[in-house]
């Protein structure tokens, strides 16, 4: 007994080794979220009034109010996005409130969903990155990297409802997890409730281009089950459904969606906070692939390089090294291009890629003069 004791000791101290920060940070483990083409009004505002009484964009008016009107922003948003403000407001940091001289933007000049995910993915705007077409990325993402470093061996894993993230993260080239669009999810080893989406999911029908974009439900338990069982040391998670509502211009539906994926994420917050492995040593950041139009422009649906204002967005990150200031105001500008290079840094490494990576976000990482 004794003889297995300590085999145990050296055996953990072996594994809390291998996990240590190179640049001696808390930071472990890393959860990448990305809601797609949440526009920065709704973050910090919460509903639209001008949309919210607008019967073209909104079915029911009088529920949809009810359930996310309030006359004081600081309360409206918290209808909307509970956990950002509850928790991430008071234990993180959340940038790009433009009025309040916090401004985010893409460097990419297309401001559509490819360009934004590689943009953010790899660090840098790559100008043949021009459309949303099933075409492999040629550039190196931050997975990828990761992949490649000592500890994140089969520690690297994808779930999107979009399936363009295979092209976009690249399986022709990388044979890490990932896991995107209307299929089912296989792997060496799944849940039972993995097992149970699998025997129905290609049964249900989206109403989003066929296979090509699935409901969020699917990705989030796909992606949830995944984390309690494999314990990866980077998750990435990439939810659609806001988009999608928003081109079809259903503001009713985009913000209960909004809203149920506020929830996905706490409840995953929630557990990496209960979990000895993750507590303490997991930053989690949310963000966005590009913004959208205006209700005023009447293009509040719309985004792309001819919709002015699609190219500013937001990010929100909590983590042990993250100081909690909150709702960052006068800050200097930060682009999308300096996210990987900054989650790089919290796992204690300095991200490098085929081109040159933005720098990182000093407050994220608690570089703060």
């Amino acid at each position: 007994m004794k003889k297995l004791f300590l085999v145990l000791i050296i055996f953990g101290g072996c594994e809390k080794e291998s996990n240590s920060n190179p640049k001696g940070l808390k930071t472990e483990n890393v959860i990448l979220i990305t809601l797609d083409g949440v526009r920065w009004e709704d973050l910090f505002y919460g509903a639209d009034k001008k949309i919210v009484l607008d019967t073209l964009f909104v079915k029911d008016v009088e529920a949809t109010s009810a359930k996310f009107w309030s006359e004081d922003y600081r309360e409206r948003r918290k209808l909307v996005f509970p956990f950002f403000w509850n928790t991430i407001g008071e234990q993180g940091q959340i940038y790009g409130n433009k009025e309040q001289g916090s401004v985010m933007r893409l460097t990419n000049p297309y401001w559509f969903s490819y360009p934004g995910y590689n943009e953010l993915l790899v660090g840098f705007n790559d100008d043949s990155v021009n459309s949303n077409e099933k075409e492999w990325n040629p550039n190196i993402n931050l997975l990828e990297f990761l992949d490649q470093q000592e500890g994140f061996e089969d520690r690297v894993a994808a779930f999107a409802s979009w399936d363009v993230f295979d092209w976009i993260i690249n399986t022709e080239r990388n044979d890490f997890t990932i896991n995107s669009g209307g299929y089912p999810f296989y792997d060496e080893k799944l849940t039972p409730k993995q097992q149970w989406l699998n025997t129905f999911i290609e049964d249900v029908p989206s109403p989003w281009y066929g296979s090509a974009v699935r409901w969020d439900a699917f990705t989030f338990e796909y992606a949830f089950e995944y984390l309690k069982l494999n314990k990866p040391r980077f998750l990435y998670i990439s939810f659609d459904e806001t988009d999608e509502f928003a081109h079809q211009r259903e503001y009713d539906k985009y913000l209960n969606t909004a809203n149920r994926s506020d929830g996905y994420i706490k409840a995953i917050w929630d557990w990496t906070q209960s979990n000895e492995m993750y507590r303490g040593k997991t930053t989690m950041m949310i963000t966005t692939d590009h913004g959208r139009g205006s209700y005023e422009h009447g293009a509040w649906g719309s985004h792309g390089d001819d919709v002015p204002g699609a190219e500013f967005l937001w990010t929100a990150i909590i983590g042990p090294d993250t100081p909690a200031i909150g709702e960052m105001t006068n800050t200097d500008t930060i682009a999308t291009s300096q996210l990987a290079t900054t989650l790089g840094y919290l796992l204690g490494y300095d991200f490098i890629s085929n081109q040159p990576v933005g720098h990182v976000v000093d407050p994220m990482v608690g570089l703060i003069e």
